[in-house]
């Protein structure tokens, strides 16, 4: 038999003279594909071409945009005040342009000092203990056997996610306050009272309490929805490989959700100094402000109630987004440089 040399031959020629057409056929079409002018392929839609044929698509995300320019858009125009002498009595071109004297007063100011160490030390606590649980729950809730017995534990776990800030503290005011269900038990058997609503000291094991139990559902099912994605034949595989649980847990399941773990990372430590506002406005009467002030109720405090505070709190405001952006985008450098595809890709 001569041999064959296909080093000249076209692809319907190696599909016509290949022993398995039927099998050849899918890698001839993707080399004849692969073989077509780069110009054709990356052709460029004209821009009238594509909103023509994505006008129901635009218009059904219009509103989202609507509701984005004049909620938050608009309004983040006028964070040049933070550079002016602002007086709401004159108009805004009027005002005289003093630079960056606000942010030298911010750092000089000790109420912002300490709402910035409170900040990081809860935005850290929830990043070290809140985000791994919700991996933690995912886990155990996918390798529950049980259908009915997974549903039910999901839904009740990711229940509290729904409820507001004032029904959370209020909750936990009812079971864990001085007059609280535990606090009545344990002076029913003649032991004290608890004090761990009101009290300084463990306010950061009640936030995390609060954060855990509120929170944890939601991480719980994006990750179900990654743990969903992989293959089960990798799971088959494996076992058929002698591969035992805790291995294919460390090389399958944690690589498989690997993404959405940086992902939702790079979110995470984007949104570091935004620790929230209602769960603190509401115990800080009971814990102190020097224990509960952050800095989302530091500028509501500065601008709001303030009768002249309008330029330090949007400084405040405008250094903590700025501080967010340079974080989101250091984050999703190192995980384009570790492999992944994080927030988003360079152009």
């Amino acid at each position: 038999m001569t041999p064959r040399s296909t080093g000249g031959a076209s692809a319907p020629e190696v599909m016509a003279t290949g022993p398995a057409g039927s099998v050849l056929e899918p890698l001839a079409a993707e080399a004849a594909a692969s073989e077509r002018p780069r110009s054709s392929v990356r052709r460029r839609i004209p821009l009238r071409a594509r909103l023509r044929r994505d006008w129901p698509l635009l218009l059904l995300v219009l509103p989202a945009l609507l509701q984005l320019a004049f909620f938050f858009y608009l309004p983040s125009l006028f964070s040049v005040i933070a550079f002016m002498d602002f007086s709401p009595y004159r108009p805004l071109w009027e005002n005289p342009v003093i630079g960056f004297t606000y942010f030298q007063m911010l750092f000089q100011d000790p109420y912002f000092v300490e709402a910035l160490l409170n900040t990081l030390k809860f935005a850290f606590a929830q990043l070290l203990f809140v985000f791994p649980f919700s991996i933690i729950l995912a886990l155990v809730v996918h390798g529950l056997i049980s259908k009915v017995l997974r549903n039910s534990f999901q839904s009740i776990v990711y229940l509290p996610y729904f409820f507001s800030w004032v029904l959370v503290v209020t909750i936990f005011l009812q079971v864990l306050g001085q007059d609280g269900l535990l606090s009545r038990w344990l002076v029913g058997i003649g032991a004290e009272r608890l004090q761990i609503m009101n009290d300084p000291d463990t306010f950061t094991f009640l936030a995390w309490m609060q954060w855990t139990w509120k929170d944890a559902g939601w991480g719980m099912i994006i990750f179900l929805a990654a743990l969903g994605a992989i293959s089960p034949s990798l799971y088959e595989a494996a076992a058929a490989d002698g591969a035992n649980r805790w291995q294919r847990l460390w090389h399958i399941t944690l690589p498989g959700i690997r993404p959405v773990i940086v992902l939702l990372l790079i979110l995470q430590l984007g949104g570091i100094l935004t620790v929230g506002f209602e769960q603190y406005q509401l115990q800080r009467e009971a814990v102190g402000w020097k224990t509960a002030e952050v800095l989302d109720t530091y500028v509501y405090y500065r601008t709001i109630l303030a009768s002249d505070g309008e330029s330090l709190g949007t400084a405040a405001g405008l250094f903590k987004g700025v501080i967010g952006l340079l974080l989101i985008l250091s984050a999703n450098h190192v995980a384009h440089r570790l492999g992944e595809q994080g927030v988003f890709q360079k152009a």
